[in-house]
């Protein structure tokens, strides 16, 4: 039996084991209410954690220079050749060939004969308003006019000069020699005027005439002309 306390008359008596047990209850109460409190209010964060962000989420500051770095360079650094350019490039086109057309033909017999011939030089000149190559022999032979067939044997080359290409400015000559052995040299010569020599230029089908009269032969096998290649005056 718990021991009574005694209070003023009249009043009733309380054992001390009730007090004590609301005492409990009160204190277990305000314990419980302040829990409560706890939960529901926010948690604290950790030191330090929320004030400094990821680093991995912000782009680093050199992120603009290096994508400006990465554009294609200016079209003007890599742009085509301007046409003046390409005309200096372009290499000039070579002159062409001399053609009876463009030239004109003369003989020069200031180089003498021996033992019955006559050596002459055959000049070609351009008479064309534009540079040609003259290169290797003419062909020539003794005709009845400047419009007749050729009479006799043409013209043997004599190959000891060598072929040499030349390059024609207007107004420039090239030369060759022509050897004429007399047809009275020749026993069995059938004779036959000839009022000139036809000169066909080297590579051409047309012909040049230079008047200047000689004995040619008719008959076949009789070689009376030479000539060699064209040199440069």
């Amino acid at each position: 039996m718990a021991e009574l306390t005694p209070i003023l008359a009249g009043a009733r008596l309380v054992p001390m084991w009730t007090q004590r047990i609301k005492t409990g209850l009160v204190t277990t109460t305000a314990a419980a209410a302040l829990l409560l409190l706890a939960a529901c209010g926010p948690s604290p964060s950790p030191s330090g954690t929320s004030s400094a962000p990821p680093t991995s989420s912000t782009p680093s500051a050199s992120t603009p220079s290096a994508s400006a770095t990465s554009n294609p360079p200016s079209p003007t650094a890599t742009s085509a050749p301007s046409p003046s350019a390409t005309a200096t490039s372009a290499a000039p086109a070579a002159p062409a060939l001399c053609k009876a057309a463009s030239l004109t033909a003369a003989t020069d017999a200031t180089g003498g004969g021996a033992a019955g011939s006559i050596y002459e030089k055959l000049i070609l000149t351009n008479s064309g308003s534009a540079p040609c190559i003259l290169e290797g022999f003419a062909g020539v032979s003794l005709t009845a006019d400047a419009n007749g067939e050729p009479i006799g044997e043409p013209a043997t080359r004599e190959t000891t000069t060598p072929v040499t290409k030349i390059e024609l400015a207007p107004g420039k000559s090239a030369w060759a020699e022509i050897r004429y052995t007399q047809a009275g040299n020749y026993g069995d010569c059938t004779k036959a005027p000839a009022a000139g020599f036809r000169i066909y230029p080297p590579n051409d089908t047309a012909s040049l005439f230079i008047p200047e009269p000689h004995d040619a032969c008719s008959n076949a096998g009789i070689k009376l002309l030479t000539i060699t290649a064209f040199q440069a005056v």
